[in-house]
């Protein structure tokens, strides 16, 4: 089989890794005198790196981000937040256990982009993560309720549940009906000890009952969310307005 056949059969067993890696793994275990499975190891290796840059694209994609943000780009010195305690929660282990974090503070203080910073390092560490605006996902709740899926078509909660974090973010910033309320409720319920949240708000937990309306199910909420939880208070302070430009 002539060069250009192995390479064309590689790729149209998609393994581009093995494809783009062949003519220098083979020419460098030539001059080198490296063996067959020497060889052989170096073109899986690149396959497999390939195959994880891949992944984590498509996971990025689905993720739903509206930015990169990264912990690079806050200024730790400049906000009250526990450095030591975000830095931890960027390493991803909180998910092993879908533990939950709630990020609490005033409207830019940061929260959205530590929250945003800690879901896309776990993207690139191989988790999935979704990331929702509260009042998106609402409202997404709302119409599936109205036209459930139908046939193999999961439901968001579904979805969510085989994620391994969602981000929440903006809880609070604007109403939502009595029944986004309740559904909103029940998907964290599904997502309990399953999935872990991480929730952005402009509101103490003592305010969340003028989003939930129900005294009883918001505490059924906070009691669910806080049970294996850590809380990152950002300030009141806002971040963006110490650093315009």
């Amino acid at each position: 089989m002539e060069r250009h056949e192995v390479l064309a059969a590689l790729k149209n067993l998609r393994l581009y890794g093995m494809a783009s890696a062949l003519e220098e793994a083979v020419s460098t275990g030539i001059k080198r005198n490296r063996s067959p499975w020497e060889v052989l190891a170096e073109l899986v290796t690149a396959e497999a790196a390939e195959r994880k840059v891949r992944s984590i694209r498509y996971q990025m994609a689905t993720a739903k981000f509206p930015l990169a943000k990264d912990l690079a780009g806050f200024d730790f010195k400049s906000s009250p937040v526990n450095e030591q305690l975000v830095r931890d929660l960027h390493e991803g282990h909180f998910m092993e256990a879908a533990r939950n974090v709630v990020f609490v503070g005033g409207p830019g203080s940061g929260k959205s982009h530590l929250a945003t910073a800690i879901g896309m390092n776990a993207v690139r560490q191989g988790k999935s993560v979704r990331f929702w605006s509260v009042v998106d996902l609402v409202n997404r709740l709302e119409a599936e309720k109205r036209s459930p899926p139908t046939g193999r078509t999961a439901s968001i909660a579904e979805k969510l549940a085989h994620r391994d974090a969602v981000v929440l973010d903006e809880l609070g910033y604007l109403p939502f009906s009595p029944d986004g309320a309740a559904l909103l409720f029940h998907l964290i319920s599904r997502l309990y000890e399953r999935t872990s949240l991480i929730v952005t708000t402009n509101l103490s937990f003592s305010e969340w009952g003028t989003i939930f309306g129900d005294a009883k199910m918001t505490t059924a909420l906070l009691d669910r969310l806080t049970h294996h939880c850590d809380i990152v208070e950002t300030g009141n302070e806002s971040y963006r307005f110490k650093h315009r430009n």
